[in-house]
């Protein structure tokens, strides 16, 4: 096995030629984090974007009243960090690991010198960025068009469509997440978000068990949008 095919689960890095894999390896430095540690803070000089090797890492904003929204629960070959490379400036959020987590920095400058030389890493980068971007509007439009129940259905239809693992109950969703940390994604209370989870329990939608979530019914899901 090769050293770089840690590389191939990450997306838009997994079509790369194994020449190019083997650049970005010579230029990624793995780090360790114990759950609750701290990889940087919102506010800090942006030097890396970041991907993760194995564990889960939230990535999170605080309002100047002290409340936590999360932004996005990365996981196994998800990036994060990557809206500072070229321009640099602050991290604009949090990056907190919630389990113990191996994670890949790639420091900015050795990116994008490579970048300038390898036209196929260059156009991986732009899909990813891409990529965000379209998940950034997919916030706006949860924050500034849709109630609480609205934004809930949104998060897991996302999760669902990221992460669900098809079981003959319906879509599983492991999500490892506490109320509290659901709550801070959909932008609401932990009361308001438990009393959704509730309704569309007792309504059939989803079935609730602990930190796992089944969805039962996709389609009226995707109508509470």
């Amino acid at each position: 096995m090769a050293d770089f095919d840690y590389l191939k689960k990450v997306p838009y890095f997994n079509e790369l030629e194994d020449k190019s894999l083997e650049e970005i390896h010579r230029i990624s430095t793995i780090n360790f984090f114990k759950k609750g540690s701290i990889i940087f803070m919102e506010g800090e000089k942006g030097e890396a974007m970041y991907f993760v090797k194995s564990g889960k890492v939230k990535i999170s904003k605080t309002s100047s009243i002290g409340k936590e929204y999360i932004i996005k629960i990365m996981e196994k070959g998800d990036v994060f960090a990557e809206s500072i490379l070229f321009v640099g400036g602050e991290y604009p959020a949090t990056a907190e690991a919630i389990e113990d987590s191996e994670v890949i920095m790639l420091k900015n400058q050795d990116i994008e010198n490579l970048i300038l030389k390898n036209s196929e890493i260059a156009l991986s980068i732009i899909k990813l960025m891409a990529k965000r971007l379209k998940n950034v509007a997919v916030i706006i439009e949860n924050l500034a068009l849709r109630d609480s129940i609205g934004r809930t259905a949104s998060v897991l239809l996302t999760f669902a469509k990221e992460r669900g693992i098809n079981a003959k109950e319906g879509i599983l969703l492991d999500l490892n997440l506490n109320r509290q940390d659901l709550a801070n994604i959909v932008g609401t209370s932990r009361e308001n978000v438990t009393r959704i989870l509730s309704q569309m329990d007792k309504e059939g939608i989803i079935h609730l068990d602990r930190q796992k979530i089944i969805i039962r019914d996709i389609e009226k899901l995707k109508e509470m949008l």
